[in-house]
């Protein structure tokens, strides 16, 4: 079976479950529950922190993980991104008193704190400053106002939290991070194969990847079907281009086309009115469940 990671708790937790859902496979009902068997889609769940899920895939111990691309990176594993999901975005930065330094440049000689010391270290050994880290589990902007550290690192939103605590955003952003599909490099490298989705030689994961594609892709594209005058159709294709090109059939009342073509969810709204100003009629959108492209 393929043994897949999912995380048990926080922001990645109930999304990735809905998409696992949505992709046609089995998902616990019982939050207690810490293994779940698909037989039927020959996958084994586990349910696990999102901190340790990483650490898992790098060992080989499972062949899949669904974590934060923030706590791949902190965790040092050898796992590899392979699809980014689009869901749990954040941004991680930098922060602290106004007047105390501009930029990660001038951090040498400070200490940071951080949730994340593997990713901050990193980060700094990459811009050659020599700062200290000191590790913290949570709430880490109280930091410095206890006097543990002058600067801190965290996950930022809106930066309410840290303005309500003095503090100010500093510098570029260490990583704008997300929910990501996560592989062991062992299996990459032991096929030659690069971090996208379809590398890997195992059928299983391949088809895991692409049930996951599936969903991204009916999550953003609608189904947009219209009737329209031949004379206009090549300027109402223009517009409804489709991801290869558009089916036009003939309708029973002659000089009319019937046209259906995916389209960007976004965009469905201003693409039915300027396809109505073309003169396009009984046109609607509906949602799409699955797909495989």
């Amino acid at each position: 079976m393929l043994r897949i990671a999912v995380p048990n708790k926080g922001s990645l937790s109930e999304p990735a479950s809905a998409m696992l859902h949505e992709a046609g496979y089995r998902q616990r009902k019982d939050r207690r529950e810490l293994v779940l068997v698909d037989a039927e889609n020959e996958v084994e769940f586990f349910f696990l922190r999102p901190r340790d899920i990483a650490v898992y895939v790098g060992s080989g111990k499972l062949d899949i993980g669904i974590t934060g691309r923030d706590l791949l990176l902190d965790s040092g594993s050898p796992a590899e991104e392979i699809l980014q999901l689009g869901f749990a975005g954040s941004t991680f930065r930098y922060a602290t008193r106004p007047g105390t330094a501009k930029d990660v440049s001038e951090f040498g000689g400070m200490t940071i704190a951080t949730s994340f010391s593997g990713l901050v270290r990193q980060h700094l050994a990459d811009n050659g400053v020599d700062a200290s880290v000191v590790h913290l589990d949570g709430a880490v902007e109280t930091a410095i106002q206890l006097g543990v550290a002058e600067i801190i690192a965290d996950v930022v939103e809106t930066g309410t939290t840290l303005r309500n605590a003095g503090l100010e955003i500093i510098g570029e952003p260490i990583l704008e991070s997300e929910a990501v599909v996560i592989l062991p490099q062992s299996r990459l490298r032991s096929t030659g194969g690069t971090p996208i989705p379809g590398a890997p030689d195992d059928p299983k994961v391949s088809q895991f990847l692409r049930r996951m594609q599936g969903v991204l892709v009916a999550r953003r594209y609608v189904m947009m079907d219209y009737d329209i005058r031949v004379e206009h159709v090549e300027k109402a294709v223009g517009l409804t281009p489709g991801l290869e090109s558009p089916t036009v059939s003939p309708l029973h009342h002659e000089g009319w086309v019937a046209v259906r073509s995916m389209v960007p969810s976004k965009d469905a709204q201003r693409i039915m009115d300027e396809l109505y100003e073309l003169g396009a009629r009984a046109i609607l959108t509906t949602g799409i469940h699955a797909c495989r492209l």
